[in-house]
């Protein structure tokens, strides 16, 4: 009986002081949460992309807005070029677009996530790091970041 109370008091004790530190990493990684206003050197798209920690604890981001909600022939804008046909209906304005990241406290980085790229239907590694409060960077890349570019989104809200 002592035995068993030693080894519950043991358990709770190492939850007690494990939990200030799982709350810790959440809050530095919540940082990254909120809508940023994106603008692609590589293409005439605007876009406002929101970021969110899921209910897993991972970080994923949906458009939220573009600035041209139309094609030129006047027909809603469409994710046309996604390589799943059945998500080609998805409205530009909620187009999921980065997905799985975690929060590496080490590094202050979000890792080991994808971004996916409307324009040209493809996915990408992807990691995510601030350079100042308000700018956020993002490292798309095939196989090593060294193979990628980056972008930077500026959090507006």
């Amino acid at each position: 009986m002592k035995k068993r109370i030693f080894y519950i008091s043991l358990i709770i004790s190492v939850l007690i002081t494990a939990l200030p530190k799982l709350d810790a990493q959440t809050t530095a990684g919540d940082k990254i949460v909120g809508t940023y206003y994106v603008k692609d050197d590589q293409s005439p798209e605007e876009a406002k992309i929101r970021i969110y920690r899921t209910t897993s604890g991972h970080y994923a981001g949906k458009t939220v807005w573009v600035k041209n909600p139309k094609f030129s022939d006047g027909t809603p804008k469409r994710d046309i070029k996604n390589p799943d046909p059945a998500k080609r209906n998805t409205p530009a304005d909620q187009i999921p677009m980065l997905f799985h990241f975690k929060y590496d406290a080490s590094k202050k980085e979000w890792v080991d996530g994808e971004i996916y790229d409307p324009v040209h239907g493809k996915y990408y590694k992807c990691k995510m790091w601030f350079s100042d409060d308000k700018t956020l960077n993002l490292r798309g890349y095939i196989g090593i970041p060294a193979f990628g570019r980056t972008m930077k989104w500026k959090k507006v809200g």
